[in-house]
């Protein structure tokens, strides 16, 4: 058998008294995180939660998110984390795509919640979380206070043998057809990711490590390489809800964080910060990045000022997340995201699937025992990405003659913003729901901070008026904010088309880019 909550079991009997989790004043000890858990899966169990039935968690960074998420493993359930910006139409569909029978969400964003509930039939149960303010009460049936199923159920409880292929947690990733597509992860993918990788490293572990969770851990990045590696290591987790630079050093120092983990855009942001000078992080052993490749200049600064590297790492929600770090001995290279991890392989393949040979571009291939199963419910998708073994992750790369993997670019349409991935058709398709247009385009567009900025490209229909601020609202009300356009281009004549009548976002790109050039200049 094999339930990944077992990890959290195991610390919970050796280290009882050790601090598992600080949130501000707060702090959990792993024996109260075992009982807390424990009982959320009693009273889960006793509405009806079966093994293999999945769980939405829509929460912040904050304890109840872990509370929630072995709490749901406990009882053999599935769960399913989920963006804490997504807006009621985007939960709804995750909901019904999921089948989920239940969603554990905060009271910051309660409305968008509770709407998508109740247009959900299959969606039996929504438990509120009292983050950052009280509850008001709900009238629906199925509507409870997480406190409430907390304090009904027992500190004990058996956990539920699951094998080790089945599917622990489900972690939805956008797709170019507009729809998310969810990764099916086992609890041996997970498990290895964070009790076994650890050990593999060769890195020495020591009791008073205290990581610092900045990463949502909704994301694979946090959840994996943050969340449940604390927990499997029997160290201490100290939450931060919403990333800010000054606070998340004031952080650092307090709770004296020996590993961080972040994307580069929250190192820049340190590193830029006024005030970076008088926070003391001399605490700091390791730092480790992903989500989108480090720019030199700012590994460089960050070697200056704090006397060592910043490891970068590569992975996507479909391996776990890491599929190459800079792991152990393994010294970090300017520009590399590292080699493959233990129990993991990468080639680099053209686009006939042939093998490259050392510092040729090809599309990266990974397999090993960190990839996913599958897309869930999606066997077509899944036989797209997954054959012979080979996950094909769309990423264009090379590996050099020692191993090391250099990501250079995309295969697949998709923007990359401040360490989120954002695809463009679902943002193209929200904005063909709009009465006044006629054409829509969605390019990312080189931005100094955040990597790239959302832009929209839109003819309207003739006729038709809307303003470009009236064009953004329209996206900002419906979806996600970190998928909202930040620019929008209304133009008075068609897009640009190929021969295929498909619209040349290439074109796009690089009109904005020369218009860009042109006014810094």
């Amino acid at each position: 058998m094999l339930n990944l909550a077992i990890v959290l079991m195991e610390n919970a009997q050796r280290y009882p008294e050790r601090t598992a989790l600080v949130y501000g004043d707060r702090k959990v000890s792993y024996a109260e995180l075992e009982a807390t858990t424990n009982r959320l899966a009693n009273s889960l169990v006793k509405l009806g939660l079966q093994p293999g039935q999945k769980m939405l968690i829509m929460l912040p960074n904050i304890p109840e998110f872990v509370v929630g998420y072995y709490g749901i493993l406990k009882p053999g359930g599935v769960v399913v984390p989920i963006n804490v910006l997504y807006k009621a139409r985007e939960i709804e569909f995750l909901l019904s795509d999921s089948e989920a029978v239940g969603l554990i969400a905060c009271t910051e964003f309660m409305d968008e919640a509770l709407e998508a509930y109740r247009n959900v039939e299959t969606c039996k149960h929504l438990i509120v979380v009292e983050f950052p303010r009280p509850a008001t009460a709900v009238a629906d049936s199925g509507v409870h206070r997480l406190d409430d199923l907390i304090s009904a159920g027992s500190d004990e409880f058996e956990i539920v043998v699951r094998s080790p292929e089945d599917t622990a947690v489900i972690g939805y990733t956008s797709g170019t057809t507009g729809k998310p597509k969810g990764a099916e992860l086992s609890h041996f993918n997970l498990f290895y990711q964070c009790r076994v990788l650890p050990e593999l490293t060769g890195e020495p572990r020591q009791p008073n490590e205290v990581r610092m969770a900045v990463l949502p851990l909704f994301h694979s990045f946090g959840q994996s390489c943050v969340m449940n590696t604390v927990l499997a290591l029997g160290s201490t987790m100290t939450c931060m809800p919403r990333f800010e630079p000054a606070k998340a050093m004031e952080m650092i120092e307090r709770d004296k964080v020996t590993h961080f983990a972040a994307v580069p855009t929250m190192y820049l942001t340190m590193l830029n910060h006024p005030d970076r000078a008088k926070y003391d992080l001399s605490s700091l052993r390791t730092c480790g990045s992903g989500g989108a490749p480090m720019p030199v200049e700012t590994l460089d600064t960050w070697q200056k000022h704090y006397k060592f590297q910043i490891q970068e790492g590569y992975g996507l929600t479909e391996t776990s997340p890491t599929a190459t770090w800079s792991q152990g001995p393994i010294k970090p290279k300017a520009g590399s995201c590292g080699k493959a991890i233990w129990g993991c392989q990468i080639k680099i393949v053209d686009d006939q699937g042939n093998t490259l040979p050392p510092n040729k571009e090809g599309e990266v291939l990974i397999r090993g025992v960190n990839v996913m199963k599958g897309y869930y419910k999606q066997p077509e998708a899944t036989a797209q990405i997954l054959k012979n073994g080979w996950f094909y992750s769309g990423d264009i790369g090379k590996l050099d003659d020692e191993g090391y993997l250099y990501i250079v670019g995309r295969k697949k349409d998709m923007i990359l913003r401040g360490g989120f991935n954002i695809y463009p058709r679902e943002i193209e398709e929200l904005l063909y729901e709009h009465p006044a247009v006629a054409e829509a385009a969605v390019v990312g567009v080189k931005h100094d901070e955040l990597g790239e900025e959302i832009k929209a490209v839109v003819y309207l229909k003739p006729g038709c008026r809307a303003t470009e601020d009236e064009i953004q609202a329209y996206c900002k009300d419906r979806i996600a904010a970190f998928k909202y356009p930040r620019i929008v281009e209304i133009r008075d004549q068609p897009l640009p088309k190929g021969p295929s009548a498909k619209i040349l976002k290439r074109e796009l790109i690089e009109e904005h880019e020369r218009a860009r050039t042109a006014t810094t200049h």
